[in-house]
């Protein structure tokens, strides 16, 4: 009975210090990223500290932060979701705001599913993201895409928080930008 119960305390201290602890940055839940995106639009921008300096104008730094450069993605869908929409509306003025500025739209999958079926579906996702900028006026010269699959999650875990948080697409900018 008292190894039974010793192998028990020792199998859940073993799980409580492999749990991750999730990611708040601005990049991790900055507009666009998530179901709470409208929640998070206004808060991105104000989530500096007072007095803190405010990111140079037109820089990756200021994309990221104030605009916000991810879109999330339901189970095995390529679709936009109305928070995606949204956030892909700012991001669009944003670069209209900045034409010499391109992107590179990644698109990103959870674990589950073959590296062949999460580099497709990573591909459809990237290619949606691209294909909405470009109808809000975006030249698609200025937008270039790739797909990582599962090869580069932004949180390691295999539970739904971790999954629905990999299956996105992000907008690098990729040039013309000022440094940060």
């Amino acid at each position: 009975m008292r190894v039974k119960l010793l192998g028990l305390i020792a199998a859940m201290a073993l799980v409580a210090a492999c749990e991750t602890a999730p990611q708040q940055s601005s990049t991790a839940t900055g507009a666009g990223a998530g179901a709470g995106a409208a929640s998070t639009a206004s808060t991105a921008s104000t989530a500096a500290a007072p007095g803190a300096r405010r990111p140079a104008e037109g820089s990756v730094a200021e994309f990221t932060q104030t605009v916000g450069d991810r879109v999330l993605f339901d189970l095995d869908k390529h679709n936009l979701r109305p928070d995606a929409r949204t956030a892909l509306d700012r991001q669009a003025a944003w670069l209209s705001r900045y034409p010499q500025v391109t992107v590179t739209i990644e698109g990103h999958a959870d674990e589950r599913g073959t590296r062949e079926y999460n580099l497709a579906l990573g591909e459809r996702r990237a290619n949606s993201v691209k294909d909405f900028l470009v109808t809000l006026g975006i030249n698609a010269n200025r937008v270039r895409t790739i797909s990582y699959g599962k090869e580069r999650p932004e949180v390691v875990g295999s539970n739904e928080d971790a999954w629905a948080k990999n299956r996105r697409g992000v907008t690098a900018i990729s040039g013309g930008a000022p440094a940060s």
